[in-house]
């Protein structure tokens, strides 16, 4: 059985801070286009963009999963959960693998200390949004609290 609650009391709380962890990813990649155009892809210099280390590649990065968040709470109906926790497992290995190759060449997305750590809340806050934002039907949201297996 899953542990995952469905129809959560506070689902449209946590669909909330989805759209705005996707909002917050889309504009921090829009802020790194624009500081970073001109520069190479995968630079690995001193920029800095709202405190955080960025180059050309993670913005055009941050963009592309800001978008697909914010498509998925505006999708609904428990897409948004599954790509919010698809998402968060995927941004807390790359900021633990960024974290392992931080002062080598292997630092292609140009991350400091403080990215790491951001990028790693991100993915905890999507999979916190993931994970208590399932709908479902009035049966299955009664199985899951008896925590009976419903067929």
């Amino acid at each position: 059985m899953a542990h995952t609650p469905v129809n959560h009391p506070a689902r449209p709380i946590y669909r909330a801070i989805g759209a705005l962890t996707g909002l917050y990813l889309a504009i921090f990649g829009v802020v790194g286009l624009i500081v970073t155009a001109g520069d190479a892809p995968f630079a690995q210099d001193d920029t800095r963009v709202l405190g955080q280390g960025a180059n050309f590649g993670f913005a055009v990065v941050s963009v592309l999963l800001g978008v697909v968040v914010l498509a998925g709470v505006g999708i609904g109906r428990n897409v948004d959960t599954a790509i919010n926790k698809i998402l968060a497992y995927g941004l807390m290995a790359l900021s633990l693998a960024e974290l392992a190759v931080l002062r080598t060449d292997a630092n292609f997305l140009n991350f400091t200390v403080s990215t790491c750590v951001v990028v790693m809340i991100v993915g905890l806050v999507l999979l916190m949004a993931g994970m208590y934002g399932k709908v479902g039907t009035e049966d299955e949201a009664k199985a899951w609290q008896d925590g009976r297996l419903l067929l």
